[in-house]
């Protein structure tokens, strides 16, 4: 008997004993292709011998030292290396254990920058419905995730959310894309309004939308009007990329792709690549100067930010992708891996949409096409994906809700960015027989004859 608790008292999970490349293995001798990279974490998959290696050398130097009394030479390396490769304009960074961290020091250096330059009357943030920045208290608040947050709301900071950028459900018939992204521009600029103005410190979105939704990307000139619209109101913009971001899109960050600067952003997951927990946030020159020039300091901390052995892995795995060419390839395999999944699964007639970009791909399920209505809740499709997935020897990243906390099924795919192109293929293959063996039982369970 377990003393762990685990994310479920009901179902006791496998055991993990190993892992190589794409595949992990189970105490029962089971394999499993690593589909989703867990939650998009293990970018390089498991047992990279340049990562381990890093490791094995730095905590034969240095294991620990806080940061009170010391900085570290690979800390600062690290940091380095993630300005040199950032969007123009982020000058510095703060390293955390994960990106539940990064979003709580993000929020909390926005709202210092204000307390800094003389606007301490900016106390609110904005954030978008069916979005997901973590699960401490200032994360969960700003997110979208209702089921998430429901628990919890009578202690979460008031936070009023806008509308996700979510084509699929909500673009007009006689609308076109940028139409669509002006008109979300708008409703943010609303909001913004009817808050006040001078009392709104931050726009905080997922750059693209992760699990709570399925993959939601923006559409074409939607962050550019959103950052036009903060711009006039002197609102900063926090972009979240724990789990879209370091190359899992196809640009090391997924900004690049929209054309816009955050003022702040968050990663973590593909930052480490699993090998240690590190998270970080990268922040703009004008905060970082205001923080010095007012208190002095950033009025926040952990014991474990800015972990040797955690920066050491980190630094290894961004210099592999790099000299792997790693964002390139997946670039070219994820356009492969889409035309995959389109292929397997574009024609059932209860998958609504295929979404994605780089190795980053949700797919979303219907009862029906036509009308994109979901499937009965109690059916918990998401759950039975997951189970039926596993027993076909496929890791992926089901959820359910996605429609509003309460409706809808999918699933998202973030395979490591080292899986060949037979390897994503064996995923795809595996998830559509799991795909079909569930929606076929789901099908039949809501059809009028089982009525």
């Amino acid at each position: 008997m377990s003393h762990i608790i685990h994310r479920s008292f009901r179902n006791a999970p496998a055991t993990a004993v190993s892992g190589q490349g794409v595949t992990l293995r189970d105490s029962l001798g089971r394999e499993y292709l690593d589909g989703s990279s867990g939650a998009a974490v293990s970018i390089l998959g498991h047992g990279h011998p340049d990562v381990i290696a890093a490791m094995h050398a730095q905590i034969d130097r240095l294991n620990y030292a806080h940061t009170s009394f010391f900085t570290t030479e690979i800390a600062e390396e690290l940091a380095d290396e993630l300005i040199r490769s950032a969007p123009q304009g982020l000058s510095d960074v703060y390293f955390v254990s994960g990106g539940s961290e990064a979003v709580e020091a993000a929020l909390k250096m926005t709202r210092q920058y204000f307390l800094e330059i003389g606007q301490p009357q900016r106390t609110k943030f904005i954030a978008r419905r069916q979005s997901y920045h973590g699960n401490t208290l200032g994360a969960l608040a700003v997110g979208g995730n209702e089921s998430r947050r429901m628990p919890y709301a009578p202690i979460l900071i008031p936070v009023t959310h806008v509308s996700a950028c979510y084509p699929y459900r909500d673009l007009h018939a006689n609308e076109t894309d940028l139409q669509y992204g002006q008109r979300l521009a708008g409703e943010l600029e609303a909001t913004i309004l009817r808050e006040g103005p001078e009392s709104v410190m931050a726009f905080i979105i997922e750059t693209v939308g992760g699990a709570t939704a399925g993959v939601l990307t923006p559409v074409p000139g939607y962050l550019r009007a959103v950052r036009e619209v903060l711009d006039r109101h002197g609102v900063l913009l926090i972009l979240d990329e724990v789990m879209c971001g370091m190359g899992r899109t196809g640009t090391l960050y997924a900004s690049e792709q929209e054309g816009v600067v955050p003022d702040l952003v968050t990663i973590a997951k593909g930052l480490g690549g699993g090998y240690q927990p590190i998270g970080a946030v990268l922040v703009q020159r004008k905060i970082v100067e205001a923080m010095s020039k007012g208190s002095g300091s950033f009025l926040h901390g952990h014991t474990y930010i800015g972990h040797p052995v955690a920066c050491a892995a980190a630094l290894a795995v961004q210099r592999v992708i790099q000299r792997d060419g790693l964002v390139q390839r997946v670039r070219e395999n994820g356009t492969a891996f889409g035309t995959m999944l389109r292929e397997q699964l574009a024609d059932h007639p209860h998958v609504g949409d295929i979404r994605g970009r780089g190795l980053f791909w949700g797919i979303e399920f219907v009862s029906d096409r036509s009308t994109k209505a979901p499937f009965d809740p109690s059916l918990q499709i998401h759950a039975v994906l997951k189970k039926t997935a596993m027993k076909n020897g496929l890791l992926c990243y089901p959820m359910g809700g996605t429609i509003d906390g309460k409706r809808g099924d999918h699933v998202v795919l973030a395979p490591p960015y080292i899986a060949t192109l037979d390897e994503l293929q064996q995923i795809a293959s595996r998830l559509a027989t799991s795909v079909n063996e569930v929606l076929k039982s789901a099908a039949t369970a809501t059809s009028p004859v089982a009525a």
